[in-house]
C-alpha cells in the first residue's frame, strides 16, 4: 500500500494532486502547526500575464495554534474572491466548467480553516476523478507528541503502509534507513514540466490547480495527474 502526507493547501499546484494520485492512501494534516507566509491558505493565479498571489483571510490568532484551530476571517467576501478569478479567467477555454467547481468550494459555508480546506481537497479530486482514499491525521491512532520523520513513519505503520511517497522538496529530510528499517520503501515524486497556453502570454508555471483547470480540457488534466511525473 502506498501512502502519502502532506500539510493541506489552498488549491495548490498540479504536483500536489499527481501525489494524491500516485498513492491508494493521502493523510492530511490538521494537527500541524499552522505556518504565516506559507501555502496553507494562499497561492497563486495568472492576472495579466504574471502570477499573483490569492488568500484566505484568517481570524486573528496564536502563532501556536494548529490548522485545526484557526478560523477565516469574519469579513472574508466570497464574492470578492469569486469576483477575483473571474477577472483573471473569464476568457479562458475551460472557464465556465472550472468556474462551477471553484463556486463549490469558494462559497462553502464553514469557517474552521482545517474543514474548508480539506473540502476544497475532497472536491477538486472529484471533479478530476481521483479515487485516493483521503484521511485526517488526528483521527489515526499515533503518539501525535511525535514530530518530523518519526511520525511520518508512526503513520506509515499505523496504516499498514509498504511505501511511502513524498514530495521531491522533502529528499533531504528523510532517511532511507530508517525506513528500511521499518520494511518500507521510501519514494519521491518528481513533477514533469506540463506547459499550456495561456491567453497568449509567456507561460507562467507551477500557480494553481485552477489555472491548469482553466486552460486544459479535463481529460488532459487527468492525464497529467496521472502520469506527468516519476517516482525516485
Amino acid at each position: 500500500m502506498r501512502l502519502a502526507i502532506m500539510q493541506p493547501y489552498f488549491l495548490p499546484y498540479i504536483g500536489y494532486f499527481q501525489l494524491i494520485s500516485a498513492v491508494d492512501q493521502f493523510v492530511v494534516y490538521d494537527n500541524i502547526k499552522y505556518t504565516k507566509k506559507g501555502w496553507i491558505n494562499r497561492n497563486r493565479l495568472l492576472q495579466n500575464g504574471t502570477d499573483v498571489i490569492f488568500s484566505l483571510p484568517l481570524k486573528s490568532g496564536s502563532d501556536s495554534l494548529d490548522v485545526r484551530e484557526r478560523e477565516l476571517a469574519a469579513d472574508f467576501r466570497r464574492d470578492r474572491l469569486l469576483n477575483q478569478f473571474t477577472a483573471a479567467y473569464r476568457r479562458a477555454p475551460y472557464f465556465e466548467q472550472t468556474y462551477f467547481l471553484l463556486d463549490q468550494i469558494v462559497r462553502y459555508d464553514q469557517i474552521n480553516l482545517f474543514r474548508y480546506l480539506h473540502h476544497s481537497l475532497v472536491r477538486t479530486c472529484e471533479h478530476m476523478g481521483i479515487g485516493t482514499s483521503i484521511r485526517v491525521s488526528s483521527e489515526i491512532a499515533i503518539d501525535h507528541r511525535l514530530r518530523g520523520q518519526d511520525k511520518v513513519l508512526a503513520l506509515c505503520t499505523a496504516l499498514g503502509a509498504s511505501t511511502y511517497v513524498n514530495a521531491i522538496g522533502g529528499i533531504d529530510l528523510y532517511s532511507r534507513e530508517a525506513f528500511r528499517e521499518r520494511d518500507l520503501d521510501l519514494k519521491f515524486i518528481r513533477s514533469k514540466p506540463f506547459e499550456y497556453p495561456q491567453l497568449g502570454d509567456a507561460f507562467v508555471p507551477w500557480l494553481s490547480i485552477i489555472d491548469v483547470l482553466m486552460f486544459n480540457p479535463l481529460d488532459a488534466v487527468q492525464a497529467c495527474v496521472a502520469s506527468n511525473h516519476e517516482l525516485i
